[in-house]
């Protein structure tokens, strides 16, 4: 009979902290304190601290997180960014808002984040910066990188969307690059309510510009203008629910690493190809996702037995229309559309048991078989 396994588990999440969430949200309505208060104050402390940064700004998504950031360092017309397409669009998708250019390189089959060998040949006398996607809870190749970056004399914007208390050796997220956006999105390890995001950086000019950006570029006299902003406020309500779910996010991570590493044992003579974390990163699995020439069967195998799963990415960005023109077509980033065929991301959420792990792994067993030579 099959087992539910969920995707993910948001009940839960809020079942754990509904005694310090639902108190927070009441002083909140009774209060009308509803922007920038308290709880937005201690998110920023708590992240900044924790991530080893001078500053974290609370912004109203991670879209808006990349955005603004971005802004602030005067990415703009004719920049060129060189990126990975095999990310959620907000990643490409804001560098054009800008009026800069994606550069699309490919991946590293499998970590499936840039791969820093194809980095070097993409730039050109245009390119400005490097915006690495931590992809699926882990930091990209952050030393090779960032010495290419110097190397060029390049800027570094990191896309942390999946990377909340993510490192590399001890250096967290948000220290390889003059700033860093993260995402609280629902579905984020660290998920607010709806929206949310957070920039950080440590550089005091950023830092003073994205403040300002997030009200409408209004400088440090209310309705003085320094530039053209946007609204990204980060709702009080939104922060009480971040806060009251922080406080648990080690041992969130915790479970999953333990998910995460009986699927590593109990999958690896499994006819597919598992994650790769790089050395030297700690990797806090926002997805588990492994790779088979049988994904969709497998996907479909997986729903009959009651268990979710979800494909990140289906298309990558340099297939899809609005992003074309930025690409050489079809084939022309070979890694990244193989990855995009074969890639099938399985639960491996805070609320998880491993009795669930182990029933998720018997069933891809039974559906991929065994590679033709088992190594002992």
């Amino acid at each position: 009979m099959p087992v539910n396994v969920p995707f993910i588990d948001l009940k839960s999440q809020y079942e754990e902290v509904k005694g310090t969430l639902d108190p927070a949200i009441a002083e909140i309505l009774s209060t009308g304190a509803y922007v920038l208060g308290k709880y937005n104050k201690e998110l920023e402390e708590t992240i900044a601290n924790r991530h080893g940064v001078k500053h974290a700004i609370c912004v109203n998504s991670g879209t808006d997180a990349l955005r603004i950031a971005m802004q602030a360092c005067d990415i703009g017309s004719g920049d060129e960014v060189i990126t990975t397409a095999f990310t959620f669009v907000a990643t490409a998708e804001t560098v054009v808002q800008l009026g800069a250019i994606p550069v699309f390189v490919d991946i590293d089959r499998e970590t499936m984040c840039i791969d820093p060998a194809k980095i070097e040949a993409a730039i050109t006398a245009k390119t400005k910066a490097i915006l690495p996607v931590h992809l699926f809870g882990q930091l990209a190749d952050v030393t090779a990188i960032k010495a290419i970056a110097e190397k060029h004399n390049l800027l570094i914007l990191e896309d942390s969307a999946q990377n909340i208390y993510s490192h590399h050796n001890g250096t967290y997220t948000g220290n390889f690059g003059i700033a860093s956006g993260i995402s609280f999105y629902v579905t984020k390890n660290l998920g607010a309510a709806g929206d949310g995001g957070m920039i950080l950086t440590n550089d005091d000019e950023v830092h003073r510009r994205c403040l300002s950006l997030r009200i409408h570029g209004m400088g440090r006299e209310r309705y003085y203008y320094d530039e053209v902003g946007y609204t990204s406020r980060l709702a009080e309500l939104q922060a009480a629910v971040l806060v009251s779910k922080i406080v648990r996010l080690d041992d969130w991570h915790e479970n999953r690493n333990r998910i995460a590493n009986y699927y590593l044992d109990a999958l690896k003579y499994a006819d597919l190809i598992l994650p790769r974390t790089y050395e030297g990163n700690n990797h806090v699995w926002h997805q588990f996702t492994i790779q088979s020439d049988k994904r969709d069967g497998l996907m479909e195998h997986l729903k009959e037995k009651g268990i979710g799963s979800a494909i990140f990415y289906p298309v990558p960005l340099h297939l899809h229309s609005p992003y074309a023109m930025y690409a050489n077509g079809e084939g022309s980033l070979p890694i990244t559309e193989i990855v995009s065929k074969q890639c099938l991301s399985i639960p491996v959420h805070q609320h998880m048991t491993i009795e669930q792990a182990e029933y998720v792994a018997n069933e891809i067993k039974a559906f991929v078989g065994l590679k033709q030579v088992a190594q002992a």
